[in-house]
């Protein structure tokens, strides 16, 4: 049998949310959109064309780059977009955060993928403490002088504090406003709606968001990227250069028929919100302590409650929750 290496056998895998297949369950633990996508959706598949599927899909995916533009008031030349957005972030890691120099900083509690794509990359990473309030994460990387890179998930308030690592990249995975977009990636609110408004003067910032939650297409895989277009170039000319492969043509038109149906999804993102504010207060009054939340979940926790007991308790009737089991 091949020996590995030592690094490789050293690595811990990212762990996606338990899917067991014993019982129906109601699931909570992935995040997943409970409303269906767009309805103009059914007639694009029903009337699908299949012999279109022969024929490889546009490498460069530029109808669909110019709706996302479109959407953020942005050039084509500013998006760029990945099967997920956890292969953006794998390309933006390998292109623009694997540097000798510096620590990669992240929050504590943040997308559980960034220890793993460190460890596969051999990147030494650092993580910031919460603390008591959102702007100390900012204030925490601010801090650090001598690191070079940071990846922030939703920070509040983030654009007091980007500069500090100016002419370095940052990324910033982005919830769309009111539900999250991607994983449980922090517990952090952008006053502003979006921080699209600070591509303009900050030229190292890339935002990374996704279609899988705010759009009810995980089961696609599509993400982007939006940031200036000389980054934008060199996250292309890796991914060329490491995997060619584009995002599929069916793909790409579900992307650009959702991006077309804002008021759909307009409408169950407020449904979302309010039974995320009925939820947290229910919570609060039976004395869980809730943090503020503008995403599709609630970071909540009991006291004298641990973590485990209450994810068993809660998969014992049927709901699968991403509570920690510390």
């Amino acid at each position: 049998m091949m020996d590995l290496s030592e690094r490789i056998k050293k690595l811990n895998p990212y762990v996606p949310g338990e899917q067991p297949q014993d019982r129906q369950y109601l699931k909570l633990n992935t995040n997943e959109n409970p409303y269906p996508p767009s309805p103009q959706l059914k007639e694009l598949l029903g009337n699908l064309d299949a012999d279109q599927l022969r024929l490889y899909p546009d490498p460069l995916a530029i109808k669909l780059r110019e709706k996302i533009g479109e959407r953020y008031g942005l050039t084509k030349e500013q998006v760029f977009v990945s099967n997920g957005s956890d292969e953006a972030l794998f390309l933006l890691l390998l292109r623009f955060l694997r540097q000798p120099e510096g620590k990669l900083l992240f929050p504590e509690v943040t997308y559980s993928f960034y220890p793993v794509y460190c460890d596969y990359y051999g990147i030494e990473y650092e993580t910031i403490p919460l603390g008591g309030r959102p702007d100390d994460l900012c204030r925490g990387i601010r801090a650090k002088e001598r690191v070079l890179r940071g990846c922030l998930c939703q920070p509040e308030r983030a654009d007091r504090h980007l500069f500090a690592l100016k002419g370095h990249p940052l990324s910033l995975g982005e919830l769309p406003a009111g539900t999250a977009c991607a994983h449980r990636r922090g517990v952090y609110r952008l006053r502003r709606e979006s921080a699209v408004s600070l591509l303009r003067d900050c030229q190292n910032l890339l935002l990374v968001r996704t279609f899988s939650k705010s759009m009810s297409l995980a089961g696609v895989r599509l993400g982007f990227v939006l940031a200036g277009k000389e980054l934008i170039d060199a996250l292309a000319t890796v991914k060329d250069s490491f995997n060619s492969y584009p995002v599929s043509s069916l793909t790409q038109r579900i992307g650009e028929i959702a991006l077309s149906d804002e008021s759909y999804y307009r409408s169950i993102n407020n449904k979302i919100i309010s039974v995320r504010e009925s939820f947290s207060s229910a919570l609060g009054k039976l004395g869980w302590i809730v943090l503020p939340s503008k995403a599709n979940f609630v970071f909540a926790r009991k006291e004298g409650a641990p973590g485990k007991e209450i994810y068993l308790k809660l998969k014992e009737r049927g709901i699968l929750s991403a509570t920690s089991t510390e």
